[in-house]
């Protein structure tokens, strides 16, 4: 299809879907927090001190959506400054959440910015203010006006860690006739996996433009441990909070609804056979922490929020009882952002969510990269070449479904030695990835490579 006819369409179709999905968005702006903090920004505007950032630099324009794509940004910017500590760097993310966690990391050769809205007008005044030297974009987000408008100027646009799970290809593919022509755009793509290179092809890049860099995501360089400051944070919470003395942590990370519940349930049951078992929840959203505890609370669990919600004060009896007065004991839910990373060398074995009650599951790498035993349920399909690749050297316990994974995990429980064999293959398994922040910063600072 003709290039003209599809931004004719996208432009059509785009202000009528930002119409219906206003809502939603709103209501989770509210949720989490920050939805005012410079909204203005979402439509080009913003303040002087912000544009005097901007001017006469040419930035390096990085785009994450969220926070687990800040993360890979935050590689990425650390390895760029590595190679060129003069480099200004503009990032921009779509969610408060990313916002919050970016913003943390501002300084004076890093600006953080709302992701302005892909409308014409928008991204050509965003584009002027900001003048940037490439923009680089998080695995596979991409706008189309606003990459239509960068390519007319001359400026390089780059996917970088470009994942593309078998599922997504196929959804793609159905597409192809209208995304090919923008995805044509791309100077450059990144990609994890050398099975990446055939998917992306297949959907209009040049193969030539397409490099095998391994993934980000999993790449531990130069990030070291999760910070210690964080750990005894978290460590603390815990010990003031009635954990035993003597702990044995199963963290459950990234859980989505329905997992909380069955997590609950098998921890329980294995309490008789392991003592000083006890469960963290960090859940993938959240805002879900007052659901999940009113949840538990319904089993006869006695849960424990790490942020408690803002109508219920932290001196109530609610958050002064003790393991002791409900039936099944107490469980720990870690409703923050982006604290996931420093609970993992606190835990004993993970249970990875998404893969039981969702679909497409999350990261079960980073955990494996801490030393810990990872286990996961049969919906990883976002992650299949991974898990593929970690099955492949015992370096993953996949269960095939609720029934298996009390199992799985006594056997784990009972056997450490096991569980950190295991954690070992899969962190040699992974070993290709390292580095692929520093391979990713030197493509895309590389001009000749965008040529």
């Amino acid at each position: 299809m003709p290039r003209q006819v599809v931004y004719l369409i996208y432009n059509l179709l785009l202000p009528v879907f930002l119409v219906i999905g206003l809502p939603s968005f709103l209501l989770k702006g509210l949720r989490r927090g920050g939805l005012a903090r410079n909204f203005r920004q979402r439509f080009g505007f913003f303040s002087p001190d912000t544009v005097a950032r901007f001017h006469g630099k040419k930035p390096v324009w990085i785009h994450a959506v969220s926070v687990g794509e800040i993360f890979l940004a935050l590689k990425i910017i650390d390895a760029i400054r590595q190679a060129d500590p003069r480099q200004h760097i503009v990032l921009s993310t779509t969610t408060t959440t990313g916002y919050r966690v970016a913003a943390e990391k501002e300084s004076d050769t890093l600006t953080v910015i709302h992701n302005p809205i892909d409308l014409p007008p928008v991204t050509a005044r965003v584009i002027r203010l900001i003048d940037p030297s490439r923009l680089v974009l998080i695995e596979a987000e991409i706008w189309p006006n606003l990459v239509g408008q960068l390519k007319r100027r001359g400026i390089p646009v780059v996917l970088i860690n470009a994942r593309l799970s078998p599922r997504s290809e196929g959804r793609y593919q159905k597409v192809k006739r209208f995304i090919a022509p923008i995805f044509s755009l791309l100077d450059g793509v990144t990609v994890p996996f050398e099975v990446d290179q055939g998917r992306w092809a297949g959907l209009g890049i040049s193969r030539e433009r397409i490099v095998v860099t391994g993934s980000v995501k999993f790449d531990n360089a130069g990030t070291g441990a999760t910070a210690t400051e964080r750990q005894h944070a978290l460590d603390q919470w815990l010990t003031d909070t009635g954990m035993p003395e003597v702990r044995r942590i199963l963290l459950a990370g990234s859980t989505h609804d329905g997992e909380e519940k069955l997590l609950a349930l098998v921890a329980d049951r294995l309490r008789v056979e392991v003592p000083g078992l006890a469960l963290v929840i960090v859940p993938r959203h959240a805002e879900r922490g007052a659901a999940i505890a009113a949840q538990l609370r319904e089993l006869g669990f006695d849960p424990i929020l790490r942020v408690e919600p803002k109508r219920v004060a932290s001196t109530t009896e609610e958050s002064q009882v003790t393991p002791a007065t409900a039936p099944r004991g107490r469980v720990w839910i870690a409703n923050t952002t982006g604290e996931l990373r420093s609970w993992f060398p606190l835990a004993e074995l993970i249970v990875i969510g998404k893969s039981f009650c969702g679909e497409g599951g999350q990261n079960p790498v980073e955990p494996i990269l801490c030393g810990r035993p990872v286990v996961v349920g049969p919906h990883m399909e976002n992650f299949s070449d991974v898990i593929a690749d970690l099955l492949a050297v015992e370096g993953i316990a996949q269960v095939s479904g609720e029934e298996a994974l009390p199992t799985t995990l006594l056997t784990l429980l009972r056997n450490p030695d096991l569980g950190l064999e295991m954690a070992r293959n899969g962190a040699a398994a992974m070993a290709r990835h390292e580095g692929a922040a520093a391979r990713n910063a030197a493509f895309l600072l590389d001009a000749k490579s965008l040529d």
